[in-house]
């Protein structure tokens, strides 16, 4: 088993001073919480993609880079790299330019995103959710495999025997799909054969089994080895289950209550 810290880089409001931390702390900050992670032993730290003025990071790959020349042995993932939103080719250029950087440290989580802010940003329809990702998800597993590549597809202009560098350290760069709780989304996972990271947001632990079951049956009917999963849960570490409570539910709070403001005020 392995344990590492997942973050979406979130801006929220100091709970002693009720002051917003600037987006320049919150990176700083964000780049010392990587480097002690990697000196307290923790296996993998990743970082969310999101386009809002509440969170700090839309361009993971650069936080990682940062992070992968101060650090010497945690992994460097996305938590999720959208990839519907995105060019799958300069995603593998992205990740594989930090994996030569860390030194083979570089894992890509791609999903569709819990947010759509990134799709009218970047000219895409909502409409193409789903194929979106299905579609761009087979460029990038073809990027990762070939060096030249030839590709046709519908959302985006085909690629005829090109070359794509930098090629990675890892082959091949490890590629998880992050699911949400889409049953459909841990059944491609499965059946491509791809290890799967589920993020339980909200609801019971328990509710979220049928994924990992769907995920595991889907790859071994492709005939797939036993594919890895990840599981990302909220949480938060103290001496004792009480003081955890006291300390999470102040900051926990006010972050509810500025959420449900933004929301109301964008209505």
């Amino acid at each position: 088993m392995e344990l590492g810290i997942t973050t979406f880089g979130d801006r929220f409001a100091d709970p002693h001073t009720g002051h917003l931390v600037s987006e320049l702390q919150r990176m700083q900050d964000l780049l010392e919480e990587i480097v002690l992670a990697d000196q307290v032993g923790l296996d993998v730290h990743a970082v969310g993609e999101h386009h809002r003025r509440d969170f700090v990071v839309s361009a993971p790959a650069v936080v990682l880079a940062a992070a992968a020349a101060r650090t010497s042995r945690i992994r460097l993932a996305s938590a999720v790299t959208v990839l519907s939103s995105d060019d799958p080719v300069r995603v593998y250029q992205q990740f594989a330019t930090v994996d030569l950087i860390s030194r083979g440290r570089a894992e890509i989580i791609a999903g569709r995103g819990s947010f759509i802010e990134s799709y009218p940003l970047f000219g895409q329809d909502l409409a193409d959710y789903d194929a979106l990702f299905a579609e761009k998800l087979d460029l990038l597993l073809r990027v990762r495999a070939q060096e030249h590549v030839t590709w046709h597809g519908r959302h985006r202009p085909p690629i005829d025997e090109r070359g794509v560098y930098p090629r990675a350290v890892q082959e091949p760069l490890p590629v998880w799909v992050g699911v949400g709780g889409t049953a459909a989304s841990a059944e491609r996972a499965g059946r491509l054969g791809l290890p799967m990271t589920l993020a339980i947001i909200g609801g019971m632990p328990a509710r979220f089994r049928s994924f990992v079951d769907l995920h595991q049956e889907a790859a071994q009917r492709a005939g797939h080895a036993r594919p890895r999963l990840a599981i990302n849960v909220h949480g938060y570490v103290a001496d004792d289950a009480r003081q955890a409570a006291q300390q999470f539910f102040r900051p926990t709070k006010s972050r509810c209550q500025a959420s449900v403001a933004s929301a109301a005020g964008r209505r």
